[in-house]
């Protein structure tokens, strides 16, 4: 095996023996390339300075083996060099003296790193040693000031929920005083709904019938007035539920703040016990660069002072509200059942007028269906006529059509083709006759369907109004609230 380098193609240029012992015996070649080149043993190794397959090229092509260069038949025997020393001297790469230096280079970097790496390992103890005191100092500072914190929700959590307590109870008397004014206030929707609903129904009358009537005037009068009883009742519900939304949004301020601090209370005390031994704990890397803080201890304390005197605040006027909203009811009740009397006598009227006009509709419209019945028939019998006198004429103007081929001479204007002609002539015009009548006859059938389909929608128009002020809106002006639950008691 050769040791440095790539197969060399070189070596067949270096003067050789010129002997018939030059080419190896290659112990691994097939018989048959043992049978075509004569088999020798040498003496030298058996690493051959030249590539095998160029070697059994060169043997196949070339019969007998000669000097492979004009330079090995000038150079005897005697001054060649040896095969080994030859083949030495062309894969030498380094001297003795560099090995050396090489070796002296490797131990003087292996001292070095083993000196760098002994002082990095003291250096490293020491900062271990140092930065361990060091974070054991900080996280007792943290634990302590953590401790202090948790003990200052607890005072304001305390506070805040006495104040919440108090706010609860009073808003709880004020929702008791306002669900009865919302009651007494829901009970004029029902009326108020009625009445709008009736002037809704009343704008689908059709045509003619959408009149402002002394219905519709009774209707818009009681919508008037149900409207200014709910506003005088508004009145004094607004302010209940002003003030009512007011303790609310206190309320609702101090159970935020309550949950905000029992929030915190909870996560402060859980990183208050946190040690390094504690199960959980994890890295979140980059999160103390964020700054998530809204709030300094001064501006949080005033926070929640605010919130409780706020609520304090809320809780006086709430007080002095509630004495005033028992006055107002029994009159609006008084009115309202008044009015809504007015508005079902005047719909009884309208629909009696309503019902006759309906009724005179009806019969002039039966009469209408039989004219109207009575001009069909004749159209019909003005149609039988033309088509009778359509037989008379195609007969005429067939006799007419067949004289025409007769031949030459005897195409003649005799008694018989002049009475021909004039028989198609008569006959067309007792046609055009007969279909100038029908026309007449169906434009006043037109007019007279004209005048069925005015009285029919007439008649859906007041059958449609009956219909909207006899069931619809009486329908739903039956009941009316009684006056206990108009003044919301019940």
């Amino acid at each position: 095996m050769e040791l440095l380098g790539s197969t060399l193609t070189a070596s067949y240029a270096h003067p050789r023996p010129a002997s018939t012992n030059f080419l190896p015996a290659i112990s691994t070649m097939t018989s048959s390339y043992r049978d075509r080149f004569p088999h020798y043993n040498l003496t030298h190794s058996l690493s051959l300075p030249w590539r095998p397959s160029t070697y059994y090229k060169v043997a196949s092509n070339v019969p007998t083996l000669g000097p492979y260069c004009t330079r090995s038949q000038k150079v005897s025997e005697s001054t060649m060099l040896p095969f080994v020393s030859n083949r030495t001297t062309l894969f030498t790469r380094y001297t003795p003296d560099d090995w050396y230096r090489s070796n002296l280079t490797n131990y003087l970097e292996s001292n070095t790193s083993r000196h760098n790496s002994e002082r990095l390992r003291v250096d490293t103890s020491r900062l271990i040693q140092d930065k361990y005191q060091e974070m054991k100092k900080i996280q007792a500072d943290s634990t302590q000031n953590l401790g202090e914190r948790v003990n200052d929700i607890g005072f304001w959590k305390s506070e805040i929920i006495y104040e919440l307590d108090a706010m609860i109870g009073e808003t709880n008397e004020l929702t008791d005083v306002k669900h009865k004014m919302e009651r007494a206030l829901t009970e004029t929707e029902a009326p108020l709904q009625v009445a709008r609903e009736c002037l809704f129904h009343r704008e689908k009358r059709m045509g003619i019938d959408l009149v402002h009537d002394e219905v519709e005037k009774e209707l818009l009068m009681e919508v008037d007035i149900i409207l200014c009883c709910q506003e005088r009742m508004k009145l004094h519900l607004d302010k209940a539920i002003a003030q009512l939304a007011a303790n609310r949004a206190a309320q609702h301020e101090l159970e935020k703040d309550l949950s905000n601090k029992q929030t915190a209370h909870r996560i402060d005390d859980k990183c208050h016990h946190l040690r390094n031994t504690s199960e959980g704990i994890s890295y979140f890397r980059g999160v103390e660069r964020v700054d998530a803080t809204v709030s300094v201890p001064e501006s949080w304390a005033k926070f929640t002072d605010d919130n409780i005197l706020c609520s304090q605040s809320e809780r006086t006027a709430s007080a002095k509200l509630r004495d005033d909203i028992q006055n107002l009811l029994v009159v609006t009740a008084n009115e309202m059942w008044n009015q809504f009397n007015k508005v079902n006598l005047a719909f009884t009227n309208r629909i009696a007028e309503t019902a006759d006009a309906k009724n005179k509709i009806q019969i002039h419209l039966a009469k209408t269906l039989q004219e109207i019945f009575q001009t069909e028939m004749s159209i019909e019998s003005i149609k039988k006529a033309i088509r009778d006198k359509s037989a008379y004429l195609k007969v005429a103007q067939t006799r007419l059509d067949n004289r025409t081929r007769r031949p030459n001479i005897e195409l003649c204007r005799d008694r018989a083709q002049l009475r021909l002609v004039n028989e198609v002539y008569e006959l067309d015009e007792t046609i055009q006759t007969l279909q100038q009548r029908l026309r007449e006859a169906e434009n006043t059938l037109q007019s007279l369907v004209h005048t069925k389909a005015t009285l029919e929608h007439d008649l859906a128009v007041k059958a449609n109004s009956l219909y909207i002020d006899q069931e619809k809106c009486m329908g739903m002006r039956k009941s009316f609230p009684n006056t206990l639950r108009l003044v919301g008691f019940c």
